[in-house]
């Protein structure tokens, strides 16, 4: 089984909801992130940049400058990495974001996998 966390907005680039990184940084530009809120969400961002590799293809187009379609999920064995997750969750709720945990063995067509997680460009029935 796989996991993703999404918001309610959806993403410019890919149409699809965006995820809790995504959904952070808008928060963090708009400047109303609270100080302790801030410190957890710049933790959190820097315990990911050393626990989770970034994926090399967001794509199956070989083309240079294909659009970058692919949406990461994480695997239900990535516990750590879930566990995360939900303290970025508790700082979106606290701002009135509702976030939703979508769950799929059929992501799509998988492009980038690794221990903790996959990306793939999504099936036309993938939640998303």
């Amino acid at each position: 089984m796989l996991v993703r966390f999404v918001i309610h907005k959806n993403d410019q680039d890919s149409g699809r909801r965006q995820g809790l990184f995504q959904a952070l940084s808008d928060l963090e530009y708009e400047g109303v992130l609270l100080e302790h809120e801030q410190a957890q969400y710049d933790g959190t961002y820097e315990w990911f940049r050393k626990h989770l590799r970034k994926p090399r293809s967001f794509t199956r187009s070989s083309k240079p400058h294909a659009k970058k379609v692919a949406l990461s999920w994480f695997k239900d064995t990535a516990i750590e990495h879930i566990s995360k997750m939900h303290e970025l969750i508790q700082i979106l709720e606290a701002h009135g974001i509702v976030v939703d945990t979508l769950r799929t063995e059929r992501p799509g067509y998988i492009v980038y996998e690794d221990e903790f997680q996959i990306t793939a460009e999504p099936f036309r029935e993938t939640v998303t």
